[in-house]
């Protein structure tokens, strides 16, 4: 008995304007999404990207003190490279971001800054795949923005924010998951796929430490493998998958 064939994916909305994309370390978005977001910035969107840390424990020869500037350097290099030019930083602890009020009150506070339609974040699911176990930090992350991205529409959560000057924004009609195993929608990564690359590229040092392959090729192969698993479901060319959520 064969199994059953997965349901073509969906395009993804294309009738908003701006997006926040909200992940837990740098080089998440150039791993997940980013080929996807130059082509949003290239139609002339608005994507700003918020980061729950500053990725200081992600390279283990490289004390956290250290790895912590150059990780947010090459962080707002990537965004660069895609055409981001607003990328913030929460200053949660890199490994053992924790889900609760605290993170999800930060979120919602980028969301009632920013004013999204759409907002972005990682997969926040348990695995990645059967036996490919996902991290505390994407899952927590991941989690609290779902959460958020409704908190930042309540006046009567967190009304602390409407005292700083963020009134409730209720404007958020979708919250998008990159690299979910049940992904639902996906946008074309054929116009962004170049600047993709050159996007993940800027991670440099954080690809050094992995790997000893030269770094272009690993870009190129990884992005490449990424952005065609799902040409079977998506009109046959590479694309950026996501699990959308409607709001």
């Amino acid at each position: 008995m064969t199994g059953r064939t997965p349901a073509p994916l969906r395009p993804m909305p294309d009738d908003w304007r701006r997006a926040l994309a909200v992940v837990a370390h740098p080089d998440d978005l150039e791993y997940g999404c980013s080929a996807a977001v130059a082509s949003w910035v290239a139609a002339g969107r608005e994507v700003t990207y918020v980061l729950a840390t500053r990725g200081e424990a992600g390279i283990d020869t490289l004390a956290p003190e250290r790895a912590r500037v150059l990780r947010e350097a090459e962080q707002r290099a990537a965004a660069a490279a895609v055409g981001v030019s607003v990328v913030e930083f929460l200053d949660h602890r890199d490994g053992v971001v924790e889900y609760g009020v605290p993170l999800r009150r930060d979120i919602a506070a980028a969301v009632r800054r920013h004013r999204p339609e759409l907002v972005i974040t990682l997969n926040h699911r348990d695995t990645w795949a059967p036996g490919a176990w996902n991290t505390p930090d994407h899952r927590a992350v991941g989690r609290a923005v779902l959460d958020a991205a409704a908190d930042a529409g309540n006046r009567w959560i967190f009304p602390e924010l409407t005292e700083r000057g963020l009134p409730p924004w209720n404007g958020v009609r979708w919250v998008a998951v990159a690299n979910s195993p049940t992904p639902s929608h996906a946008v074309s990564a054929r116009a962004g796929f170049e600047r993709g690359v050159q996007s993940l590229l800027r991670h440099r040092t954080y690809i050094e430490a992995l790997t000893e392959e030269d770094p272009e090729t690993y870009a190129r192969r990884f992005l490449s493998a990424g952005t065609g698993a799902h040409r079977a479901r998506f009109d046959g060319g590479p694309a950026v998958a996501f699990e959308l959520f409607s709001r």
